[in-house]
C-alpha cells in the first residue's frame, strides 16, 4: 500500500510539473552562447535557469570578443568566468565546436561588426538563433543576415528588451487617447565606436517606438535640441514617430508617450529582461520569430537615415533612398 501511495504521489507530482510547462515547451533544448562581452550573458543564463518549465539550459559558450573595442575586450573574460563558475557553462574554443554541443544559439557579441560572420555557420547548421542588439553594425550586413536566414531556411530574430515593456500591449492596442497622432519613445543616448549613433542604445527607444506604431515610416529628420537628440519619423498614414535621446542629467522622461485627439498617456512601470527571454524561449521551441525580419530591417533603415540626416545638417532623409 505504501509503495502504491508513493507511486501515485510521484505520478501526481510529474503531472503537475508537466502542466507547469507552457504548451510550446515540447522538449529539452541545449543552448549555446556566442560572445561573452555583455552583461546579458549571465542575466539570460540565469533567467533560463530560473524557469525550468521552459526546458532550455545554457550549456556552452564561445568567448569571442573584439580587441579594438574596449567595451568588448574589457568584459569578455569577466562574463565568461561568471557563467563558467556560477552556472557550470562550458567555454569552448570555436563556434564550430559550440554548434556540435547545442540545439539553439544566443549570439550576444556586443560588437555588431562580427555578427554576420558569427551567425553564418549557425544559420547554415540549421540552428535557430537570437541575435542580440544591434543586429549588425551596418544596414548592408543586416540585409545579408536576413537573406542568409531565408536561403538556409533557418529562422532568427533580433530585438531590444524594450519591445517587451509590460505596458506596450496597452499602448499599442488601446491607449485611451482617441485617434493617435504622435508616439515618442525614449532611451539613454549612448554611442558605441564603429556603429551609427542610434545602433547601440538608441535602438532601445526605436524598438519600443516600432512595437507601438508598427512599420510604415516614410522619412526621417534628426536634430539636437537643448542637449537632447531627437529623430522624428513620418509614417505613411500621417502619424509621427519620435526617438528622444534625453539630455545629460534629464530625468523623469517616460519610456513611451502617446498623443491623441483626446489627450496624452505615458508608459507605466519599468521593463526588464523577463519578457524578452521568455520570447526567446518560445521562439527556440516553435521557430516562430516574434518580430518580423522585415520590420527589423526597417528599424535599421530608420536609424541609418537618422545618421544621414545628422551628416546632412538635419535634412529629411526618405527611407526609400536606402532601398535603391
Amino acid at each position: 500500500m505504501k509503495l502504491f501511495t508513493f507511486v501515485l504521489t510521484l505520478m501526481a507530482t510529474s503531472t503537475v510539473s508537466a502542466a507547469e510547462s507552457p504548451a510550446w515547451a515540447t522538449k529539452d533544448l541545449k543552448a549555446g552562447i556566442i560572445g561573452t562581452d555583455t552583461s546579458h550573458v549571465p542575466a539570460f543564463t540565469q533567467q533560463f535557469r530560473a524557469h525550468p518549465e521552459w526546458r532550455i539550459k545554457v550549456v556552452a559558450a564561445f568567448k569571442g570578443g573584439s580587441p579594438d573595442l574596449p567595451t568588448s575586450a574589457d568584459r569578455v573574460e569577466k562574463f565568461a568566468a561568471t557563467i563558467r563558475e556560477k552556472y557550470e557553462v562550458e567555454i569552448v574554443g570555436s563556434i564550430e565546436e559550440l554548434l556540435q554541443k547545442v540545439d539553439v544559439v544566443l549570439l550576444e557579441s556586443v560588437d555588431g561588426r562580427p555578427h554576420l560572420a558569427q551567425v553564418t555557420p549557425v544559420l547554415k547548421a540549421g540552428k535557430r538563433v537570437f541575435i542580440d542588439k544591434p543586429l549588425a553594425a551596418g544596414l548592408e550586413d543586416a540585409r545579408k543576415i536576413v537573406q542568409l536566414s531565408k536561403e538556409s531556411g533557418t529562422p532568427f530574430f533580433s530585438c531590444s528588451s524594450y519591445r517587451f515593456h509590460p505596458d506596450i500591449p496597452r499602448l499599442r492596442d488601446n491607449p485611451g487617447v482617441g485617434k493617435v497622432s504622435k508616439v515618442q519613445a525614449s532611451s539613454p543616448f549612448n554611442k558605441l565606436e564603429f556603429h551609427p549613433d542610434l545602433y547601440f542604445y538608441g535602438i532601445h527607444g526605436v524598438e519600443a517606438l516600432y512595437a507601438v506604431m508598427g512599420p510604415g515610416c516614410v522619412s526621417v529628420v534628426r536634430k539636437a535640441e537643448n542637449g537632447a537628440d531627437i529623430t522624428t519619423g513620418r509614417w505613411k498614414d500621417g502619424r509621427t514617430g519620435v526617438y528622444y535621446g534625453p539630455a545629460q542629467g534629464e530625468k523623469n522622461v517616460p519610456a513611451i508617450r502617446i498623443w491623441g485627439s483626446e489627450g496624452t498617456t505615458d508608459s507605466k512601470g519599468s521593463g526588464g529582461y523577463d519578457g524578452l527571454v521568455k520570447a526567446i524561449a518560445e521562439f527556440f521551441h516553435t521557430g516562430r520569430p516574434p518580430v518580423n525580419p522585415a520590420e527589423t530591417l526597417e528599424i535599421f533603415e530608420f536609424m541609418t537615415a537618422a545618421q544621414l540626416s545628422k551628416e546632412r545638417n538635419g535634412a529629411s532623409v526618405p527611407l526609400v533612398e536606402l532601398r535603391k
